[in-house]
């Protein structure tokens, strides 16, 4: 039984991405990369991964997630999809079509800022819309060292940096801080297909809660137990409505090792669930029910293999969880 209360509001116009994966009262399915188990060594080998990209493209996954992990650091234990986000973005944007693309997340105060809007904005064009942009103030204290970066301040570079990158989008005149000031006579090339590039803040970010409320396109979330994240959610909408605009999505990853027996319950594992696909529909629904709106499946500790995971998903999981083509 659906106990939620759909939400009257609309998400607002962006790119074909955000259009596709963020439904109001409707829940949808993606996909994080590497498309591969790989959970004793942090680094993955990387097979298959176009083809399994277009297949999961194939069987109606809404959107392919990638991570910014600049260093292998043994302590975080993941190194992600290995290859740098906006380089694979661009090669995974010519070898697919209609799946969003999306990061999860660039950590921005890592990044300088212009670096960071005119490649986002490139592949959003070549693309044709399909990028979402999460952004991080990072968790990974070894990184700043790497690059003479002070960990402390994170907090004040993320809102800088972000700042930064929605101005140089569309209102250059705006922008005098720590990375530079633009003027008016300066224009950042090429523009996102819509006015912006949809911006996805990740947790807290180290920033207050009615900032990322008032900041962000949406919020992504940490996998928690649902009725805590039903409080979580239902504060976040609160505050949204309190900033004013239209409502905002929120989305979360899960981890998932996919049962033979459709009819496995649920077990606990990192971040996730070993869960046949019956009763994952059903944690689906209850995640649909407070308020999520893409939940972004990871298969690192998937024990069967990934075509034949991916083509289970797809036949028992996906039509309830349906997502709009592009146009």
């Amino acid at each position: 039984m659906n106990t939620f209360a759909p939400i009257a509001e609309s998400f607002q116009t962006l790119n074909a991405a955000y259009t596709r994966v963020f439904r109001p009262s409707r829940l949808t399915l993606g996909l994080v990369a590497p498309l591969e188990r790989y959970p004793d060594n942090p680094v993955p080998a990387m097979q298959a991964h176009i083809e399994r990209t277009r297949l999961a493209e194939q069987l109606g996954f809404a959107a392919l997630w990638l991570r910014d992990v600049p260093f292998n650091v043994p302590s975080f234990g993941d190194a992600g999809q290995v290859y740098d986000p906006f380089v694979y973005l661009g090669y995974l944007a010519a070898q697919t079509s209609d799946i969003a693309l999306g990061v999860s997340s660039i950590v921005l105060p890592l990044r300088h800022p212009a670096h960071v809007a005119k490649a986002a904005a490139s592949v959003d064009q070549l693309s044709g819309g399909r990028l979402l942009l999460g952004v991080a103030s990072g968790d990974r204290p070894q990184e700043y060292p790497a690059m003479k970066i002070p960990f402390a301040d994170r907090a004040e570079r993320f809102r800088d940096a972000l700042q930064y990158i929605q101005s140089a989008w569309h209102n250059p005149a705006e922008v005098n801080n720590r990375y530079g000031q633009l003027s008016p006579e300066l224009e950042l090339l090429p523009k996102p297909t819509a006015r912006e590039v949809p911006l996805l803040i990740t947790g807290s970010s180290q920033q207050a809660p009615e900032w990322i409320a008032q900041n962000g396109h949406g919020w992504m979330l940490y996998p928690r137990a649902t009725d805590q994240q039903k409080i979580i959610i239902d504060a976040w909408r609160s505050r949204v409505k309190a900033a004013g605009g239209p409502a905002k999505p929120v989305m979360q990853p899960l981890y998932i090792d996919l049962a033979e027996n459709p009819d496995a319950k649920p077990e606990a594992i990192h971040l996730g669930l070993h869960v046949g696909s019956r009763h994952l529909v059903e944690r689906l629904h209850a995640l649909q029910d407070i308020g999520i709106n893409h939940v972004a499946l990871n298969l690192r500790f998937n024990r069967a293999p990934i075509e034949a995971t991916l083509e289970v998903l797809a036949r028992d999981v996906l039509p309830e969880f349906p997502s709009v083509p592009l146009a």
